[in-house]
């Protein structure tokens, strides 16, 4: 006899561990409730996972963030195969930030290209579809083999900054890498564009060498897609400073916040 709890393809909400709140939240959002989970660890710190409801021809949204501990990677590969083995219509994972993405190819001898091992996983654990935001480069969409939804946060961001009253706002690109996503910030706030001349000596490890632009006396916005160890924002923040910018605004998607992040920002003129 059919379930009549539910009707065919009627969307259901997943949570792993990673970030609950973000994911009730999103439920808020959406008018909806989480299903029921249980996921805990037998003595050995082996994980168990169960969805306790009926998944049968429903279409799942499993949100979860890959960042540390590789744990949160696990859970979520576990929740993709419970909910395929349980019938489930369609599995889409919901990766709000999607961890190892800035390992997405081999720029030196004998490295793994950790990007694309995950998203291998993450597509053989038996998802349809993957839902993330501002991946760290663009290229890391082609990595799977399932569609790709690759959201933006940048209409947000647009939106705070328009009702800031800034003065002549310059969009500043923090390394070369990013002054793409910069020049597209600086369209849509009709502001100028300069760029930080960045060499890297090792990796967390951010040295400025010139700002390429004019900044004297204006407003400087630092947009990124993450702040890790805010080594980067910070040493940019310092060099505007130093051109003598009138104010600094740094923004990202992604708050790692590692190690000194937090203190570094801080004590950062922003």
């Amino acid at each position: 006899m059919a379930d009549a709890s539910f009707s065919r393809g009627q969307m259901l909400l997943l949570s792993g561990t990673a970030n609950r709140p973000l994911a009730e939240e999103i439920a808020q959002h959406l008018g909806e409730t989480l299903c029921a989970v249980t996921i805990r660890r037998f003595a050995d710190g082996e994980l168990f996972v169960k969805i306790d409801e009926n998944v049968r021809g429903r279409d799942v949204f499993i949100i979860q963030s890959t960042n540390p501990p590789a744990e949160n990677y696990l859970e979520l590969l576990l929740l993709i195969d419970a909910a395929r083995r349980a019938s489930a219509a369609r599995v889409t994972a919901v990766l709000p930030y999607f961890g190892y993405a800035r390992q997405d190819r081999k720029d030196q001898p004998r490295v793994a290209i950790s990007a694309k091992l995950m998203a291998n996983l993450i597509t053989h654990s038996g998802a349809d579809r993957v839902l993330g935001m501002d991946f760290h480069s663009h290229q890391v969409q082609g990595f799977w083999d399932i569609p790709v939804d690759h959201l933006y946060s940048a209409p947000v961001f647009v939106q705070h900054y328009r009702q800031k009253g800034l003065y002549q706002p310059v969009v500043v690109a923090p390394d070369v890498g990013s002054a793409k996503m910069a020049r597209g910030f600086a369209k849509r706030l009709d502001a100028s564009l300069a760029i930080i001349d960045k060499r890297r000596p090792s990796a967390n490890i951010a040295e400025v060498v010139n700002v390429v632009g004019e900044v004297e006396g204006k407003d400087c916005l630092i947009p990124d897609d993450m702040i890790d160890t805010a080594g980067t924002i910070t040493e940019a923040a310092n060099a505007l400073q130093r051109l003598g910018a009138k104010r600094g605004f740094a923004f990202a998607t992604h708050a790692l916040l590692a190690g000194p992040g937090v203190e570094r920002l801080k004590n950062a003129p922003i």
